[in-house]
């Protein structure tokens, strides 16, 4: 006579793990429209609707008066903290600004936000997220970048301080060939194509020209850098710059 009351024990038991298992999946959350934090430690509360009892993590710290977020990461967190966030738009960075408007009080009116450098940076590095924090200025510079993922990953090429205003003129594309470096150099045209090695006489980046010298006849070349260790000339050379120039061109504007 006891086992249809054990059965039934059973039962109710797997019923309420039944029940209990959607609360297992993290919540679903969305982010702030405008994400804004108030004593520089940057929360999930402040960066998404619903994150309830998760609201006090802190993700981030922000040093000026605002911090770029990799989107990325921030989804790590959450998900960490039981929340879900799908980030069906594809959000790459997340901005954070100060959320008091007490560090802008007595600011001319007309001023503009711009990038600007959180640190100092060397030449040769290169630009990371946390590098960059949006600021009002009196003026912005002629190039300076409308998005952070213009100068992100980029590398500096010259000597910038704190609190100056970026601009595409201080960075260029990461180097992928070194001064001396032994290069492939590649003709292509209407299915033939050959290819010889040479010295690279300086450093470049994709895109970029640069002077090859033909380890077997000594004879100095220009080229235009292809990849890692891989340069192009002929007509392929040529589209490879004519489009770097135009990308330019666009990014400056």
């Amino acid at each position: 006579m006891k086992a249809p009351a054990f059965s039934s024990m059973l039962l109710s038991s797997l019923a309420a793990l039944l029940i209990a298992t959607p609360a297992l999946a993290g919540a679903s959350v969305s982010l702030r429209p405008d994400t804004t934090d108030a004593d520089g430690k940057i929360t999930l509360g402040e960066l998404f609707d619903g994150a309830g009892a998760a609201s006090s993590v802190v993700v981030a710290t922000r040093v000026g008066p605002s911090a770029v977020l990799d989107a990325g990461a921030v989804q790590i967190a959450a998900r960490r903290a039981g929340l879900d966030w799908d980030n069906a738009n594809g959000v790459r960075r997340i901005i954070v600004r100060q959320g008091s408007d007490a560090g802008l009080a007595g600011a001319p009116r007309g001023n503009v936000e711009v990038l600007a450098y959180a640190r100092s940076l060397a030449t040769g590095e290169m630009v990371q997220p946390e590098d960059l924090v949006w600021v009002k200025m009196a003026a912005a510079p002629s190039d300076a970048p409308r998005d952070a993922d213009d100068v992100i990953g980029m590398t500096v090429k010259r000597p910038l301080r704190q609190g100056a205003a970026a601009s595409l003129r201080d960075v260029s594309t990461p180097q992928v060939i070194k001064a001396g470096d032994i290069v492939a150099v590649t003709y292509e045209d209407d299915g033939v194509a050959l290819t010889l090695q040479g010295k690279a006489m300086s450093a470049a980046a994709i895109g970029e020209s640069l002077m090859v010298q033909n380890t077997a006849s000594k004879k100095i070349i220009e080229t235009v850098v292809t990849g890692p260790g891989s340069t192009a000339v002929g007509p392929q050379a040529m589209r490879l710059k004519a489009n770097r120039n135009n990308t330019l061109r666009y990014a400056a504007r």
